[in-house]
Parts: C-alpha cells; structure tokens; sequence
C-alpha cells in the first residue's frame, strides 16, 4: 500500500447500505489501489465498521484509514451527487470533439452506420470513441436492450441490439440520453463496441 499513489479527495464522500450511511467524510483519501480509477479510504471514525461487520463486509486499513468493495454499499456520493460504478479520478477527463472524418460501421456483412459527421470522445487513458447521429444509424435494424451501464464521467447508458435475419448480435451500441455536463456534446448519439463491429474511419480500422 505504501507503493501506492494517495492524495486527500476534498469533497465530501458517503457511502449508504440499506438507507444507513455506512460511511460519512469530509476527509476521506483517495488511493490508487489499481492503475485506471482511485478508491475512498475514510478515516476509521467516519465509518460504521458495526453496521459493516454486521452484513459480512471486509474492510481494508491503510494508516488509520478504511475502505470496502464498491458493491458493498447501495450507493455513493460526492457531495450531494451520486457517482456510479467506482470513485472518480480527479486527473481523468473528457473532451467530445466534433469531427468530418469518415465512419463506416459494419457488422455481420451490414452497412449500420456511415457519416461525416461524428463527435470523437477522448478520455483519459481510454480509447478513442466514436459517436454517431442515429439519423446516420441503421435504426431500423436496432432494438433496445434492457442492459444498462453507468460510467462515473460520463453517466447512464442505455443499449442497443442487432437484429437482423433472425440473427442477434447482443448489445453492439450504446448511448447516453442524458449525460453529465462534460459529456453532454454526445447527447443520444450511438457508438458501437468495436470488438462486436468493424469499424473503419477514413478507411482504418479502430478498436
């Protein structure tokens, strides 16, 4: 642990399970445990290690700090806004990008979108990721699916399905309806998962 980055968060951090907040901080750090995102650590005072113990939640210390899996709590909040899926990365950004270059997306044989008028997002540490208007999508060769993800940066997403021939290609898009205010510029465009699609800009295949 003490190879590990850690710098304090500056914001107040709570952590609820079953309406109690298990963890309650003006002070909490945040600790590079993994490369890609930080975690909360809470002063040991700040958090109900009973209430914790009680439903079977392992705790991990670091020099009078405390810090539990993500699942473990029901939700999470900066301040008085809940953040999604792991602790944000005050070093991490977006920046959405319009962009004229040409995107061909293909998949099972099917043309599924094609435009020069797509918006590049750039996050850090992150690939590239295209992002299209669905007046330039095969719409009618989509269905929704009911799987939902939720990115701490960029917020809830819902998916799409191919549905073609009686052939289904399971969540290959996905999309955010309403997105945080750093990503707001991709507001109900579609980006396809490239590893479920080809596709091509300018004629190169990203992935």
């Amino acid at each position: 642990m003490e190879e590990m980055r850690t710098e304090p968060c500056g914001k107040r951090v709570r952590a609820f399970l079953e309406g109690v907040p298990v963890a309650d901080s003006f002070r909490p750090l945040l600790v590079w445990e993994r490369p890609y995102y930080p975690t909360y650590y809470f002063p040991e005072a700040d958090v109900r290690e009973d209430v914790l113990a009680e439903r079977g939640v392992a705790l991990r210390r670091h020099d009078g700090h405390v810090a539990f899996d993500w699942d473990a709590a029901d939700s999470w909040f900066e301040e008085d806004e809940e953040v999604f899926t792991h602790a944000r990365d005050p070093h991490s950004r977006v920046d959405v990008l319009a962009s004229s270059r040409h995107v061909l997306v293909v998949c099972e044989g099917t043309t599924l979108a094609e435009s020069r008028n797509s918006r590049l997002l750039f996050e850090t540490g992150l690939p590239a990721r295209v992002y299209l208007p669905k007046t330039h999508v095969r719409m009618d060769l989509l269905k929704p699916s009911q799987t939902v993800t939720h990115c701490p940066y960029k917020g809830q997403a819902e998916h799409w399905s191919l549905e073609r021939g009686g052939t289904t290609v399971p969540d290959v898009a996905w999309s955010y309806r309403a997105p945080f205010a750093e990503s707001q510029k991709v507001t109900g465009m579609l980006a396809f998962y490239p590893g479920k699609v080809e596709l091509l800009v300018d004629g190169e295949r990203w992935s």
